[in-house]
């Protein structure tokens, strides 16, 4: 799961889940991840196929056609506490992803092997700062 980037955001609140989208692409757009076009593009994705996973996380990302608006492969990490409807489900954690070429593939797999640890998805959803996820994204950098 190498990305160039990684921010976290805490303690968010959103309306709905296209709002929790569209706050996601506007912090991968702030750090230089991605175009400003890029929340377009993953609101097409959410529409064809929903990007909950699971234990409480989504992972909102763009189509393919979106991968031109990928400046550099980065994770944008937002927590919502107080959750955000997703569909019926309920999301705390937003893992908004920027991947240039095939390294989605790498992202969302070492996503997954984090997210599978109940533990791991646990303390992401509740994390009480920053450092806290960084350490544990970080970690799954390290065990590749």
């Amino acid at each position: 799961m190498r990305t160039d980037l990684l921010e976290v955001r805490l303690g968010r609140t959103a309306a709905d889940r296209a709002d929790a989208i569209d706050q996601t692409c506007a912090v991968l757009v702030e750090i230089g991840a991605v175009g400003p076009d890029y929340a377009r593009f993953a609101h097409e994705r959410e529409a064809s196929l929903s990007t909950y996973i699971g234990e409480g996380v989504a992972i909102p990302h763009g189509t393919d056609a979106s991968r031109s608006h990928v400046r550099r492969t980065a994770l944008a990490v937002l927590q919502f506490p107080d959750g955000v409807d997703w569909g019926g489900d309920d999301v705390r954690l937003c893992v908004g992803i920027a991947a240039r070429g095939d390294e989605q593939v790498a992202v969302l797999s070492g996503l997954a092997r984090v997210l599978m640890d109940p533990d791991k998805a646990a303390a992401l959803r509740t994390a009480p700062d920053a450092a806290t996820i960084v350490a544990i994204l970080r970690d799954e950098e390290r065990a590749q």
